[in-house]
């Protein structure tokens, strides 16, 4: 196939290419419909009976206001989205965010407040209520923004050195603080959706991550509800400095909950936060979409290989990641009962706001289809219930790229 005649990325390329590739998986909206958005959010003791008050990253020139979209729907269905969009955890990677104004090859790394004018009614994909293919057409839905470059999981606030950004100062604040927005969005629902019967917990990208380490917060606060968890284009190739490492993930003090990893979350790896997850709810049902050399989670390993090496053995990010993917992929299907995965050609990212959440087909079953099924394997363990639900891959995807 084309995708494995040659693939040469340069880090420069893939890190200045991300936030393009981020964007295009966003075209074609769908029509508005009734979201309400939550603002001046007052501070809250969450579930896990601390403190809490929202917040945006802070970055000097950027609003640090946090909000949150919400739409309820006639079904007693719940999805809880995380958005995605980048991550940064030391000097290099803060000081450049996301629509920074800084002309290429300036790198782009995330996003550092809520743009103006966000509005989910605007994104196609899962947010296409309209779409009678759409599996969760009629359910309530909680959109949960990104704004603190920490994937949903930080309560901290960071000093970082300016690495050569002109509009910002020599030093400067970061508030990591995606768990606190959780935890108050979380209080929100709570007060606001009284026994759902299913809840889709899902996530693109950085939001990926932030459907895997907080869904058990929602298992617990509805027990009686079907748990689905699917982490969109978020596969957990890192390396161990950069798990282990401050700078690194512990730039942000991660809050994952301690009774599935403990303290301190440092002895859990990247890839394997979605299996222990699992492990400890058999009842769920937990999936991950990926293509086969996905550009921006590239880009954010070769990263990581460059500064928080080694890596893997193959100098070359792209087919290192491939590789270090499949690997996990097949760890998680031989020892993780209630895990499925899709494997899509491609190299483009995310899926879930995008027209091809209907179109996409390279594994032989359409993604929203595949999705419909997933929603569909209600009770028992070990994803055995109703709905035809498998691992699914295109015809070569399960094939490591070899290294050159």
């Amino acid at each position: 196939m084309k995708r494995r005649t040659r693939i040469v990325l340069t880090l420069g390329f893939v890190v200045a290419s991300s936030s393009l590739l981020m964007a295009s998986a966003d075209a074609k909206p769908a029509a508005a419909g009734p979201w309400t958005k939550f603002e001046n959010l007052a501070p809250v003791v969450g579930a896990d009976g601390q403190s809490h008050t929202a917040t945006c990253s802070g970055l000097p020139g950027t609003d640090p206001a946090f909000s949150f979209w919400a739409k309820k729907g006639p079904s007693k269905n719940l999805v809880v989205y995380f958005e995605g969009g980048g991550a940064c955890w030391d000097s290099l990677t803060c000081t450049f965010p996301i629509g920074s104004g800084l002309p290429a090859p300036a790198p782009q790394f995330y996003v550092s407040q809520i743009p103006a004018g966000a509005n989910p009614a605007t994104y196609s994909g899962l947010f296409d209520q309209s779409n009678p293919a759409n599996p969760v057409k009629d359910w309530s839905i909680v959109y949960i923004p990104y704004c603190t470059g920490d994937i949903h999981v930080g309560s901290a606030d960071k000093v970082y050195g300016n690495a050569g950004n002109p509009f910002l100062p020599a030093s400067y604040t970061i508030h990591h603080r995606g768990y606190d927005n959780f935890m108050v969005v979380l209080d929100w629902i709570k007060k606001n959706f009284d026994k759902p019967k299913n809840i889709l917990v899902t996530g693109s990208s950085a939001g990926g991550y932030g459907a895997t380490a907080n869904f058990p917060w929602l298992a617990e606060s509805y027990p009686q509800a079907h748990v689905y968890v699917l982490a969109d284009a978020s596969q957990g190739v890192t390396t161990s400095a950069f798990d282990t490492g401050n700078p690194g993930r512990n730039s942000w003090n991660p809050q994952l909950p301690p009774w599935i990893f403990g303290p301190p979350p440092t002895l859990a790896p990247s890839g394997d936060l979605l299996a222990m997850a699992s492990r400890a709810y058999p009842r769920a049902k937990v999936s991950q979409f990926t293509t086969a050399i996905d550009g921006v989670q590239v880009a954010f390993y070769g990263v990581m290989k460059q500064f928080y090496g080694p890596g893997g053995a193959c100098p070359n990010p792209a087919v290192d990641w491939n590789q270090s993917m499949l690997g996990t992929l097949g760890e998680y299907d031989a020892g993780v009962k209630n895990f499925r995965h899709y494997l899509a050609d491609g190299t483009y990212h995310t899926i879930l706001r995008s027209p091809l959440y209907f179109t996409e087909s390279s594994p032989g079953i359409v993604f929203s289809n595949w999705l419909g099924a997933m929603l569909q394997n209600r009770g028992g363990t070990g994803g055995h219930g109703g709905g035809n639900w498998k691992d699914v891959a295109c015809p070569t995807c399960l094939q490591p790229l070899p290294c050159q």
